[in-house]
């Protein structure tokens, strides 16, 4: 316990380090964390040249809190923004809404739901940007008011090839996504830019846009350098497209390639880091620079997880801290973010998580009783009771086809059985 403390504390003091100044009330700490992101990451000159904003907001949960190095951990129904690949590998069924504060009075709300049948996964969710507009005129007298809104439409699917028990196998997925932008009707102006007051009739409309698009990931997990005893395996590996489609009335979208890898070096930590690297198709020569994510995730105690992550991106660095809290059969996320593309301000920005598990379907209960079956079956093989041994792993195989260990098992008897045979051959041809 006192290791997942210490690691995520040293983690926090690595980008707030204290000194003198930030000792002193009056310096602004935020300000000078950006100062010295924007010194290190830079601005990036292409950045903004592609459409939909909303694709690149997070919903929030626990991929935020961890700067969005996500694409290889996807464990619960935050995949649906990072990997499309990882509805086949969740662990139970679940339905979320987040809510997150986004620039000034922009806010964006989500619901999803994912669920997993045996190899197949799919998952639906829906996002929503809005933004108040209102327009006044040159004379202070308002003219136009709504809505700005952005939203997009998902639909997942994903399906794990070559499952079994040493291999968590090769999971494929996509996502098929419908994208809307709604824009409030707006006012002329003189050549001058004057607003004049005179609302145009479908003026929005001309700027709204409808458009579809895909995601496509692989994820497969592994273990690599395990320390401790679990049948999960400790480490993952991603690669992801997103956003894959024709520009919209002009704009490209904002399609990347992710490659990610996670890691759990003891079973309450948990380190992933992503690399991606933006594509505009419309002009490569456009495309922003490559960035990356590290995140950070430690469970304090079976009901308290912490989380961190930095995103090193040239104009939109983000520093993440959250917390969760897992109920019976509720979680809530909160997480903080220091993000460059909003107000540097005190409370830069918050997003809010709830998360409902829907049970695993019974995969829980009956790996259980398979695991029952075959130490039953080893404790009847070290009697030589190999009758009810092969009973006890025939039917463990009968719950689970691809319980490799009860495979094994059965070789071994029938490999044992044929030498016992052997031996009472030669016994009898020497009497």
């Amino acid at each position: 316990m006192k290791n997942v403390w210490g690691l995520f504390a040293a983690f926090f003091l690595l980008f707030f380090p204290a000194g003198a100044e930030a000792r002193d009330s009056s310096h602004n700490w935020h300000g000078s964390v950006a100062d010295y992101l924007n010194s290190v990451f830079g601005i990036d000159p292409n950045a903004g040249l592609t459409a939909f904003p909303i694709l690149r907001i997070p919903m929030g949960g626990r991929s935020e809190g961890m700067a969005g190095a996500f694409s290889a951990v996807a464990d619960d129904i935050s995949f649906l923004e990072h990997n499309p690949a990882g509805s086949s590998m969740l662990e139970k069924s679940e339905i979320a809404l987040f809510h997150n504060n986004w620039i000034a009075d922009a806010n964006v709300v989500a619901l999803a739901f994912a669920s997993r049948h045996e190899d197949a996964g799919f998952a639906a969710g829906i996002q929503w940007l809005y933004i108040p507009f209102t327009e006044y005129n040159m004379f202070g007298n308002r003219v136009s008011r709504g809505y700005y809104s952005e939203g997009v439409a998902t639909l997942n699917i994903s399906y794990n090839f070559f499952r079994g028990y040493y291999f968590s196998g090769l999971s494929v997925g996509a996502n098929l996504k419908g994208a809307f932008r709604i824009v409030p009707d707006f006012s002329d102006a003189d050549d001058l830019g004057n607003n004049q007051g005179a609302v145009m009739p479908g003026s929005g409309r001309e700027q709204s846009a409808i458009m579809a698009m895909a995601d496509l990931g692989i994820l497969t997990r592994f273990n690599f350098l395990k320390r401790y005893s679990s049948r999960e395996k400790n480490s993952a590996a991603a690669l992801v497209v997103h956003n894959l489609g024709p520009p919209s009335m002009g704009d490209p979208l904002p399609s990347a390639l992710t490659v990610g890898f996670s890691h759990r070096p003891a079973r309450p930590l948990l380190f992933s880091f992503d690399v991606t690297m933006p594509m505009n198709f419309a002009d490569m020569s456009l495309s922003e620079r490559p960035y990356w994510a590290f995140g950070f995730a430690g469970e304090a105690t079976s009901f308290l997880s912490m989380r961190a992550g930095v995103m090193g991106r040239a104009g939109n660095a983000r520093i993440t801290v959250g917390s969760g809290i897992k109920l019976q059969k509720l979680a809530l996320e909160v997480n903080y973010t220091l993000d460059l593309a909003t107000q540097i301000q005190p409370m830069n920005r918050v997003s809010l998580g709830v998360r409902l598990n829907l049970g695993d379907q019974g995969r829980g209960a009956r790996a259980e009783k398979v695991d029952e079956l075959y130490l039953a079956g080893l404790e009847a093989y070290s009697r030589a009771d190999f009758h009810s041994a092969r009973a006890s792993w025939e039917e463990a195989l009968r719950l689970d086809p691809r319980f490799e260990p009860a495979h094994e098992g059965l070789r071994i008897i029938q490999r044992t059985l044929e030498v016992e045979e052997r031996i009472m051959e030669m016994q009898r041809l020497d009497f």
